[in-house]
């Protein structure tokens, strides 16, 4: 027998999207289900940003341990070298994910939002059946929210499975592989590359573009392949997988340099980080009458589809695929339903890659404004320059914050930032951005001594001039 339930607010996908916009609906006092087939959370939560992080972070501690062995560091000297464990790693991140998941589950249960588990098949616009442990569910609702999320790109010819393996598999290995090769140097590969380099594994990136990182600029990227560099990491650019081969028992990676001549490398797993698409199929929306932009569903300022009360939200709309743009766009959609004006219309939104070491960005870079034909002012702060970097030993990684701004106006129109922690620093210059802050708002703020933070006001200063501390 099938169950029937009708509600205000139906949202699909239990992602930082999805969660966000059930949670806010629920606590505006709508009726909300949420739909979820998995865990709620998402591939941020469960199988992406956080779990990666705490690898990234472990790996991090692992390598540092390594400088204390023998004569010793900073005065702190191990015996012995540390012993990696890595099922106990991975046991310890499942444990913070799990922590973080009951932490969701708990905030739709206080807003009052309904939890199903299973799959949504729409059969319109505005029903979906989902196939639950307790039988079939119908559910009607006058507002759906599709926040359905992204899956990641697989190759044809090397297809997911034994050992090619995506950025998920990646999390869970039960041992460093001796070899990884990486197909992709964007930001995801990139991370997982360098945090099993950290934990000891040879790894090697096949990257098809001319540079690593291809959205940021050269200037930022260069400590970034100067670590690569350091920690014998092959890099090799301008170059295309082929596909595996089995020989005498070992896999080989073939591929193809920019001349076109054929490499092999005997690898251990092939981790394929060449992007994300959206997860547009196996859940009805082709029985929903809503306009596609591309892969992605085509939406308005507001997550409007072309359908009547039939939003969208998060990676399902197009980029940039970040968990916090799905969250921002989840609460807004709630409010627009509950009666709220809203449109979805930032200024800027930041990205940050945890790499070694790591970088920030936020708005345009000086070419992209000059390719508007906007003059600018650039200022730059070396971190090597910066007391609270020293004293955390990263002031010899190459990193600054760099401030562009209108010559004009004074108007800062992008930051950016590649070093030790500078992950932390995106809020602020974020805010900066969209709060319309010139150079002077940020050179005149008092900012706290001995932080990162003073390399921006640092870099504001450099902007006009007179920079104090270089």
């Amino acid at each position: 027998m099938t169950n029937i339930r009708t509600c205000k607010v139906l949202v699909v996908g239990g992602g930082p999207g999805g969660y966000v916009a059930a949670i806010r609906a629920g606590q505006l006092g709508l009726d909300t289900v949420i739909v979820e087939a998995d865990r709620v959370g998402g591939t941020c939560l469960i199988r992406g940003c956080i779990p990666s992080k705490a690898i990234i972070h472990a790996a991090g501690k692992y390598e540092a341990m390594q400088a204390h062995v023998g004569a010793g560091h900073l005065g702190i000297r191990l015996d012995k070298p540390p012993i990696l464990e890595m099922k106990k790693l991975v046991a310890w991140k499942n444990e913070v994910v799990a922590r973080l998941n009951a932490g969701v589950e708990a905030l739709l249960k206080k807003a009052k939002v309904e939890r199903v588990t299973g799959w949504a098949t729409f059969r319109d616009g505005k029903t979906c059946d989902v196939r639950t442990a307790d039988g079939m569910l119908t559910i009607t609702a006058e507002h759906v929210i599709l926040a359905t999320g992204s899956r990641a790109v697989e190759l044809p010819f090397l297809p997911f499975g034994g050992n090619v393996i995506s950025s998920t598999e990646a999390l869970d290995l039960a041992e460093t592989p001796a070899h990884l090769a990486v197909i992709g140097a964007g930001y995801i590969g990139l991370e997982l590359g360098i945090a099993y380099r950290k934990l000891g594994a040879k790894v090697t990136f096949v990257e098809a573009q001319d540079r690593i990182l291809p959205l940021y600029d050269k200037e930022i990227t260069r400590p970034i392949e100067q670590w690569l560099k350091k920690h014998g990491v092959e890099v090799h650019l301008e170059a295309k997988a082929r596909g595996l081969e089995e020989k005498k028992g070992k896999t080989n990676l073939v591929f193809a340099d920019k001349n076109g001549a054929e490499h092999r490398l005997i690898v251990d797993k092939v981790l394929v980080t060449v992007g994300r698409r959206p997860n547009t199929e196996g859940w009805g929306l082709e029985n929903m009458a809503v306009d596609m932009n591309g892969p992605f569903v085509k939406v308005d300022k507001m997550c409007r589809t072309s359908m009547k009360n039939v939003w969208a939200i998060g990676d399902l709309v197009g980029e940039p695929m970040l968990a916090h743009k799905a969250s921002a766009q989840g609460e807004m959609v709630a409010e627009i339903i509950a009666g709220h004006r809203r449109a979805f219309d930032p200024v800027a939104i930041a990205a940050v890659c945890f790499t070694e070491p790591e970088v920030v960005g936020v708005g345009l870079t000086p070419d992209e404004a000059k390719k508007k034909g906007v003059e600018v002012v650039v200022g730059k702060f070396p971190f090597a320059a910066s007391g609270r970097t020293l004293s955390m030993e990263a002031g010899a990684d190459g990193g600054f914050v760099r401030v562009t701004a209108d010559k004009e106006s004074q108007v800062i129109l992008g930051i950016h930032a590649v070093g030790a922690h500078v992950a932390e620093l995106s809020g602020e210059f974020a805010l900066a951005l969209e709060m319309g802050a010139r150079l002077a708002d940020i050179a005149g703020t008092i900012h706290v001594h001995p932080t990162l933070t003073e390399a921006f006001a640092e870099a504001s200063l450099a902007a006009f001039g007179r920079a104090i501390h270089i």
